[in-house]
């Protein structure tokens, strides 16, 4: 298991400010010692607003050198505002030079496939296409929000998908929040990331944010089995972290 790091930041948009900032030295860390990088991106209010801090700030990212991947999707048609990837361009990729080839969204409800468990292989298929011997690439950082039940990326308490030991990619057909069918990665594949990040803010969050650092099961807090091969940083505002032991 790797070690955790928590900060706690004075407000939510100190909470942002920092993990911007991390973002950027760290993938320009990784490219200057292996030549590119490789970060999983997620969606949400914090997820998003890190974006457009980093597209503010975007230090000396190599864009054409840098492989971006997505946690989690809805499946909804191409363009749809709710895409977690169509919010992703917006704040910050139709704004740097990335290489398109480089990009790589999980797909929409009216693209190739014919269902979401079709997209699901599909996505599987370009993680392994991209890596060497294993199910996917090793990820420089898998950025997380959370859920205030715990959830990450959409894999939801007691579910199929939370339990997934071996796949790296998998269908949502019975969401708990709408909409019902989506594609996410799994505890797995969050776990072949170098660095896992969650990213929380919000008293409602509270609760399970201090469950899943004490370590309750990952099927009651998927949060809890969010772990990164080297580090796991939990970055939260105060509200967050409020019921955390002193």
């Amino acid at each position: 298991m790797s070690d955790i790091d928590l900060e706690v930041h004075p407000d939510t948009g100190a909470l942002v400010d920092a993990a911007a900032k991390r973002f950027v030295e760290t993938v320009v860390a990784a490219q200057k010692k292996r030549g590119s990088a490789s970060v999983v991106l997620t969606g949400g209010g914090t997820g998003i607003g890190l974006l457009k801090k980093v597209r503010e700030n975007p230090g000396a990212i190599h864009w054409r050198a840098l492989d971006i991947w997505w946690g989690d999707e809805r499946y909804l048609p191409a363009g749809d505002p709710e895409r977690n990837e169509v919010q992703a361009r917006a704040a910050l990729l139709d704004h740097v030079d990335v290489d398109p080839a480089r990009v790589h969204p999980m797909a929409a409800s009216d693209g190739e496939f014919a269902d979401a468990a079709a997209a699901a292989d599909g996505y599987a298929q370009e993680l392994r296409a991209h890596a060497d011997d294993k199910q996917a690439p090793v990820f420089d950082i898998h950025l997380l929000g959370m859920g205030g039940e715990g959830h990450v990326n959409s894999l939801f308490p007691d579910t199929e998908a939370v339990r997934e030991e071996h796949r790296f990619v998998v269908a949502v057909t019975d969401s708990p929040k709408p909409p019902p069918v989506r594609v996410t990665l799994t505890l797995p594949a969050i776990r072949h990331a170098d660095e896992v990040w969650l990213v929380v803010s919000g008293e409602a969050k509270a609760e399970a944010v201090a469950a899943a650092i004490a370590g309750a099961s990952p099927v009651d807090i998927p949060a809890s089995g969010a772990r990164g091969r080297t580090v796991t940083r939990w970055l939260l505002d105060p509200a967050a972290a409020s019921q955390l032991p002193n």
